[in-house]
């Protein structure tokens, strides 16, 4: 790999750059934020952070470590006491680094300085500008500037702008342009394969007895999890990585499926007391193995056995690995336990509960996650995982007068895990999941899954329940580098390509939304909501014929009668509409009051449709979580009741 300007050799320190910026001018803070990263910088901003007294304590904390402070100049910063304040502290420390975005002249104090002019247009940064910045900062870290190759553009398409950058919070190194190209070219696939990409296959059960499956998977998977908290690596998801379980197909050939450079592969044996544990990391180029370690501990000892197995793949990745540290540092990004039979507990229950198989296994599920938590009441992951199991019996077993009650518990259960663990992106995503779906407040929600968003960078999971937040309230460009991330991750998984379909729908690409559904299908033929979510699609493109086709091939029942409704009256079928309107009712009745109302309005039927919707609200339907920007809602719009109705939830219309 050529080193550009500034890059370091492996194992120097990499110089830290502070930027300090206007919120107005964010996306043009992210494009130099990334450029930087590429050139081998470290890149420090706020969007790391929240707010309050330890918002100013980090800013402090992070402009004395950093080698520069790079400030943008604007109309909107000039006025910003923040970056007023951060400046001065750049300018007191001589580590100032004036750049002007828009030709505003510094404030007084500041004019002394030369400011570099900055470019930045369609995503992408002018090179001579973006030399000049790297002029400006490596001296001051000591370093001296390399000759740059011509830089390669963020996009090539002429709209890359409309939909931002692919970039998490602490600069991700693997990042990418959306820009206009939709789901088949932009979201996944066409990227090179990064060296720091890994994916980590289920391990095998060594013991003899089959019913251990759970603890071989289990321990991979939390080997997955840590290294996915490794921001410079990307860990593909445990959903993608979990396909080749008993794949007779060699390592180049799985690597160039997931789209990494390396597999994690192992085994697990497990006897008594004791636990053997055998790694190995393959280059995905070659299928040669670059290390293989076995680990023979006392059973009490496989928490360290995971860290150790993390740590040494990132170092071999040549990836910045932090310290292990002290339990409880773990424990706070991890949710863990250092409790054999708490983690043997939750283990079986997250085995169960992915099984999914009917209200018994769900319940069992849940069983299992609370006797985790007896073991361990510290144990965070357990009581996040309790909260998904309570909000899945609600939604799919319980009577509409036992939803409060179980949300309620879900919501208690979440806020004692981020409470436990102030650092695990996952308790976060399922507190926002359970506020926003289950109680049905988007403003509550927001603030949890932003914190989300930052912390789970890596995690597929967690930057897809954001995406599609993002989608449902508003926020298209950050629900489509979400999804961006979470395909980079987990891109064999059906139900991140359907959910994909849907932020395009929700953001009303219609025609964009289609082939992720396609491709979701392709997966998995038997996935629910996919042939519906096309038909929706189809119908707003006027297809009407196709859609019909796509609606009758749904197998859930709600989603296939209230489709045929709505284009059979398109049609100008209606004795066909209100026959399957009827069936809707009568098979359903109010568990479908949100679908029953799309159907009304979609009809004409304003008034009739809006007493629905507020007969859902009052059932806590979480259908209105699609309310702001559903289409066949559209003849509500004008109504002050629908307004009065989104407002309620917490949408900002």
């Amino acid at each position: 790999m050529t080193m550009s300007s500034g890059e370091l050799k492996q194992g120097d320190k990499r110089p830290t750059v502070f930027l300090s910026y206007s919120r107005a001018d964010q996306d043009r803070a992210r494009v130099l934020a990334l450029a930087l990263e590429e050139a081998g910088l470290q890149v420090w901003w706020d969007a790391l952070i929240e707010g309050g007294a330890a918002f100013a304590r980090t800013i402090e904390t992070a402009l004395a470590a950093s080698d520069a402070v790079v400030v943008l100049w604007s109309g909107h910063s000039i006025a910003s006491d923040w970056v007023l304040d951060e400046a001065a502290h750049g300018r007191d420390m001589k580590k100032l680094v004036p750049l002007s975005l828009d030709g505003t002249e510094p404030p007084l104090g500041f004019r002394q300085y030369q400011a570099i002019t900055l470019s930045v247009a369609q995503g992408r940064i002018d090179e001579a500008s973006l030399q000049s910045v790297l002029r400006a900062v490596l001296p001051l870290a000591g370093r001296e500037a390399l000759p740059r190759p011509t830089s390669r553009p963020v996009s090539s398409k002429p709209d890359a702008s409309r939909r931002g950058l692919l970039i998490g919070a602490g600069a991700v190194a693997a990042a990418t342009a959306l820009g206009g190209l939709g789901w088949q070219r932009g979201w996944f696939g066409s990227a090179a394969v990064e060296d720091s990409s890994v994916a980590v296959l289920p391990f095998h059960n060594l013991s003899g007895d089959p019913g251990q499956a759970y603890f071989s998977d289990g321990l991979s998977e939390e080997v997955r999890a840590t290294l996915a908290r490794n921001q410079r690596l990307k860990v593909m998801a445990q959903a993608s990585s979990g396909k080749f379980r008993e794949s007779k197909a060699g390592a180049v050939d799985i690597a160039s499926q997931l789209g990494v450079a390396f597999l994690l592969d192992g085994s697990v044996r497990w006897a008594g007391d004791s636990v053997r544990v055998a790694a190995d990391l393959i280059d995905g180029r070659t299928g040669f193995s670059r290390w293989t370690q076995i680990f023979e501990r006392n059973i009490d000892d496989v928490f360290a056995v995971q860290r150790e197995i993390a740590a040494t793949v990132a170092s071999a990745l040549a990836a910045r690995v932090v310290a292990p540290g002290t339990a409880t540092d773990e424990r706070a990004a991890s949710g863990g336990t250092d409790n054999v039979a708490a983690f043997d507990a939750f283990l079986r229950g997250r085995a169960l509960y992915e099984l999914s198989t009917d209200e018994a296994s769900e319940r069992g599920a849940l069983k299992l996650f609370d006797a985790a938590i007896a073991l361990d009441p510290e144990y965070a992951a357990a009581h996040a995982a309790r909260s998904r199991s309570l909000t899945t019996l609600a939604n799919q077993y319980a009577t509409v007068a036992q939803h409060a009650a179980m949300y309620d518990q879900a919501v208690v259960a979440a806020q004692r895990a981020v409470a436990l663990a102030p650092e695990f992106a996952d308790a976060y995503s399922t507190l926002a999941f359970v506020l926003f779906q289950g109680r049905l407040d988007a403003r509550a929600a927001r603030p949890p899954f932003e914190k989300s968003a930052v912390l789970g960078a890596g995690e597929a999971t967690v930057q897809a329940r954001w995406a599609q937040y993002c989608a449902r309230t508003g926020r298209v460009r950050e629900a489509d580098e979400a999804i961006a991330r979470a395909l980079a991750r987990d891109r064999l998984n059906p139900l991140l390509h359907r959910a994909a379909g849907a932020i395009h729908y929700a953001a009303r690409r219609y025609a964009e939304s289609i082939p992720p559904v396609r491709k979701a299908l392709e997966m998995n033929p038997g996935l629910s909501r996919a042939h519906a979510s096309i038909a929706d699609a189809l119908v707003n493109l006027g297809r009407l014929d196709e859609a019909r086709t796509e609606y009758r091939a749904e197998p859930v029942t709600d989603f296939q009668l209230a489709g045929l409704a709505i284009v059979e009256h398109r049609s100008n079928k209606l004795a066909a509409a209100r026959t399957a309107l009827d069936r809707l009712v009568a098979e359903l009745g109010d568990t479908v009051l949100y679908q029953q109302a799309q159907v009304l309005a979609q009809w004409g039927e304003v008034d009739d449709a809006m007493l629905r919707l507020l007969k859902a609200r009052a059932a806590g339907d979480s259908g209105l979580i699609y309310a702001r920007n559903d289409p066949f809602l559209d003849p509500l719009r004008g109504d002050p009741r629908m307004r009065a109705l989104l407002d309620g939830i917490g949408f900002e219309v």
